[in-house]
């Protein structure tokens, strides 16, 4: 009886020490709790720590801790920041939010430094565009895995869980590093070159001048019977390394350009195609259809605004002052932005401007068929599907080729991004094509009166909208804003200034990331 009495006497004081176990012994996130409360960080965490946490509230959270309450609203902050994008016109600010949605936002916060792959047990099911923010969370101590080594990208974050990381968050180890280091070796010295050579894609032949051809008087007959024209095709220069690394790479370039750009700077130091040669990716280099090597058109020119004074006009419309201004180089030449990037002096300037040619004939649309043949025909080659890098205007036949054969686009400024549920965006989405932004300086630090500043700025917004809702949507998309990367100067050229091998780097590691 008496062995009764002292178990039925322990069984009680274990009962009532379990029911008072969150007030008495305390919840394993009662300290994070009253960090957040008396911070002034979240209003609502005591009162249910165990409710899931809304986009809103997590947006005020990070507001009140970057000290900006002075700003018109936390959603605005956020916006202008980068931290939050809307879509469809909508903050959603009462969406839940997961795992990896809170690392990312916590990344851009923290103006996104840079991070190899998460090391969780699950890692593989963190989303792309998410691999690299979860990485740097777990590496700078402001997320911890679930347990089980398990990161649980998906599962919603609680308030508690939010308090935990905002307690977290000061205390962040240093990531100094901005820009991650490819693991492919690099190599230095001669470029051993397996083989190379030039090819034309595409293209079509015009119907024969009306009349029988004339074989006696040949070019000298000037009525050219019975004569047809190849026309409309793109050419393209390319190089495989001896030692291959990665997917052969399609450079297209912008407008005013041809391929030279990819090759060398204005300053004569190794251009993006030697650099990636060097890591093991094939080059194909690409004039676009009526562009340097392949000029050939049905009819010259007659673009008033972009090539000539006039449509009857044969005379070339010079440009240089004012394409300077649009590509964010300088104010006006000769004179750069400060801190600028690209390459100093007069003679780096001219080899600039000389390196631009215009458009032989106008645009006819023959430039997404001739560059999916491109496509089509390094898939032939290689057996790989290509990374197709495109700049400014090529930025646009970028999105309407053909995906069958693209691996993942890197979009170099392009000059827009596809409308969601555009046929360009479900083609995209379709393809699961990987995609990945860079935007360079003087963007939101621009001359405010300079046209060109707010321009640039309204790309790289619709970019981020396009980013948001493409990775809503099960797709993979990033957006590189350079200065938040702590890469500073860069104009619309940034694959040819000072800095263009730390870029090259960081979109390295982007594509070990995903294999490629």
């Amino acid at each position: 009886m008496k062995h009764m009495k002292k178990y039925l006497s322990a069984l009680l004081t274990m009962a009532m020490l379990l029911a008072l176990a969150p007030a008495a012994l305390g919840a394993w996130y009662d300290e994070a709790i009253n960090y957040v409360t008396e911070n002034g960080l979240m209003d609502d965490a005591a009162a249910s720590p165990e409710a899931n946490a809304t986009r809103g509230e997590i947006v005020d959270a990070i507001w009140r801790m970057a000290g900006k309450t002075e700003a018109e609203s936390a959603a605005a902050w956020a916006a202008a920041q980068g931290i939050l994008t809307g879509y469809d016109g909508d903050y959603h600010l009462n969406d839940l939010v997961t795992r990896e949605q809170l690392a990312t936002m916590l990344w851009r916060y923290a103006e996104q430094p840079a991070a190899s792959l998460p090391a969780y047990d699950d890692a593989a099911s963190v989303a792309a565009y998410a691999a690299v923010a979860v990485a740097w969370t777990q590496n700078a101590k402001v997320m911890s895995g679930v347990g089980g080594d398990s990161f649980d990208p998906r599962a919603n974050v609680t308030r508690a869980t939010l308090a935990q990381i905002l307690m977290n968050y000061p205390n962040r180890a240093d990531t100094s590093a901005q820009v991650p280091t490819p693991t492919t070796d690099y190599r230095t010295g001669a470029i051993a070159i397996a083989k190379q050579g030039l090819f034309s894609s595409g293209g079509t032949v015009t119907e024969p001048v009306p009349g029988e051809y004339n074989a006696q008087m040949n070019w000298l007959d000037a009525s050219r019977t019975g004569n047809t024209a190849h026309v409309d095709h793109a050419n393209v220069y390319y190089q495989i390394p001896e030692t291959i690394n990665g997917s052969p790479i399609v450079y297209l370039h912008g407008y005013g350009q041809s391929r030279m750009g990819w090759m060398t700077t204005p300053d004569g130091r190794e251009g993006w195609s030697d650099i990636f040669l060097r890591y093991g990716h094939a080059a194909f280099l690409v004039d676009q259809p009526h562009r340097g090597e392949a000029g050939s058109a049905v009819s010259m020119t007659n673009d008033g605004f972009l090539d000539a004074w006039a449509a009857d006009s044969k005379d070339y419309k010079p440009g240089d002052q004012a394409w300077y201004t649009h590509f964010r180089i300088g104010r006006v030449a000769p004179e750069l932005y400060a801190g600028s990037a690209f390459p100093t002096g007069d003679a780096a300037q001219n080899q600039f401007f000389r390196q631009m040619t215009p458009n032989t004939g106008s645009s006819n649309g023959a430039e997404t068929p001739a560059l999916t043949a491109v496509l089509s025909d390094v898939k032939e080659m290689t057996g790989e599907k290509s990374i197709f890098i495109t700049h400014s205007a090529g930025g646009a036949i970028g999105w309407n080729v053909d995906m069958a054969n693209v691996a993942a686009i890197i979009a170099i400024e392009p000059g827009g991004a596809p409308q969601a549920g555009s046929p360009q965006y479900n083609a995209l989405l379709a393809a699961k094509v990987p995609i990945i932004f860079y935007f360079g300086d003087y963007i939101d630090n621009g001359p405010s009166d300079i046209m060109s500043t707010g321009f640039w700025r309204g790309i790289r917004d619709g970019a981020i909208a396009f980013a948001e809702q493409y990775n809503a949507d099960g797709g993979d998309a990033t957006v590189i804003d350079l200065p938040k990367l702590r890469l500073y100067g860069n104009s619309h050229f940034l694959f040819q200034e000072l800095n263009n091998k730390e870029i090259a780097d960081h979109i390295q590691a982007w594509l070990e990331a995903r294999g490629l």
